[in-house]
């Protein structure tokens, strides 16, 4: 595995989490707890042994630089190998603004040379995903495959949910004959979990080749072109472990709604990959003698007075006496003053619930209230 280099490429996709994202790129996005995005990608690459990672970042990038800092908690914080941040930079060819995973490793065309391994897992940003890339790569070895890609069974498509997602259907073999792009009604069987297995040099050669013809995506002018013409071998290798996309707010609510089941956590915090997040040191969370607490996960830091059900609470967070929180996710030194009552909610960091405040959303659709914002 030190053969394997990871490319996180976290520019896209931003705006489809509306509020959650105004201030933050999708992969510096809280979740459970006392983790962001990012941290499970990290932790999926350096559990399986890969020392050299660069993270390629467009807007709002501020946040996400704060929690990766040197790398120390990742260890990618070596000599010669480590973790990369690779911000925008302005040239005649680059405004800043990239179109494209494409034209984002263009622009980082001397990192890539520069690295020594043979080959290169691309990840996209907005999939939370625990897996192991060494098994990954002996199914890319064994099938001679020019590109792998990690995918899952697809689910059924909700009503009314908006989905930015990829599926495809591959033969016996693995090779992939079919790929359809954020289809409207899926016809293929799997779905794609953001993450491109291929060597170094052939990346190198189809961004190049990709600047030469004015493409862009990755998915949409490489995959997809090489599927229907047949140019590439082009595999599936199907994850032995869940992924969850995180490209609405209706599925970043229903993956802490599906982590408050215990079989399901054991597959994003499986015991051989452990995720390794940001320290920060701090008080157990105190519960007070009116505190009633059931089905939910509780970060440390806080202090809990109210009722919480079917919840998750991150760190330092306040819950009022005689306050009610349900189905919601409130996130880092948010307030809910006593009596007021929540239901179905997404609170941002700092957000603050006024006294006897009353906030109900409809199950298929949370309330999202923004950072520092109060009700």
């Amino acid at each position: 595995m030190k053969n394997v280099m990871g490319l996180i490429y976290t520019g896209e996709n931003d705006t489809r989490l509306r509020e959650l994202t105004l201030s933050r790129a999708v992969a510096a996005l809280p979740v459970i707890g006392r983790y962001r995005v990012i941290d499970f990608q990290l932790s999926s690459l350096v559990n399986s042994g890969v020392r050299n990672v660069g993270i390629i970042t467009q807007r709002n990038y501020h946040s996400l630089m704060d929690h990766l800092g040197s790398g120390k908690e990742w260890d990618l914080h070596g000599k010669k190998d480590g973790l990369f941040i690779l911000p925008p930079f302005l040239t005649r060819d680059n405004v800043g603004v990239y179109a494209g995973s494409l034209d984002a490793m263009r622009s980082n065309l001397g990192y890539l040379r520069r690295s020594r391994q043979e080959y290169i897992a691309l990840i996209d940003s907005s999939v939370l995903c625990n897996f192991d890339v060494s098994e990954m790569l002996s199914h890319h070895i064994e099938a001679a495959a020019d590109i792998t890609v990690l995918c899952r069974p697809a689910e059924a498509p909700k009503a009314n949910v908006p989905q930015y997602r990829v599926y495809f259907d591959f033969d016996q073999e693995s090779m992939i004959n079919g790929l359809e792009i954020e289809p409207e009604t899926p016809h293929y069987p799997y779905e794609s979990l953001g993450v491109s297995l291929l060597k170094r040099e052939l990346l190198l050669d189809i961004v190049l080749r990709s600047a030469s013809q004015g493409l862009h995506s990755f998915d949409r002018d490489v995959l997809r072109r090489a599927v229907n013409e047949n140019s590439l071998r082009v595999m599936g290798y199907v994850s032995p472990v869940r992924g969850w996309h995180i490209d609405s707010v209706q599925a970043y609510y229903q993956l802490h709604m599906d982590a408050l089941n215990e079989d399901v956590r054991k597959e994003m915090f499986h015991a051989d990959r452990p995720v390794y997040t940001k320290v920060r040191d701090d008080m157990p969370t105190r519960y007070g003698a009116s505190a009633s607490i059931s089905n939910s996960l509780i970060a440390d830091g806080g202090k809990i007075d109210g009722v919480v059900e079917n919840s998750i609470i991150f760190r330092g967070v306040t819950i009022g006496k005689k306050a009610v929180v349900r189905n919601s996710i409130i996130m880092q030194d948010a307030k809910i003053h006593s009596g007021a009552e929540i239901d179905h909610c997404i609170l941002d960091k700092q957000a603050v619930i006024m006294a006897r405040g009353r906030l109900i959303g409809p199950s298929t659709y949370p309330i999202v209230i923004s950072k520092n914002v109060t009700i």
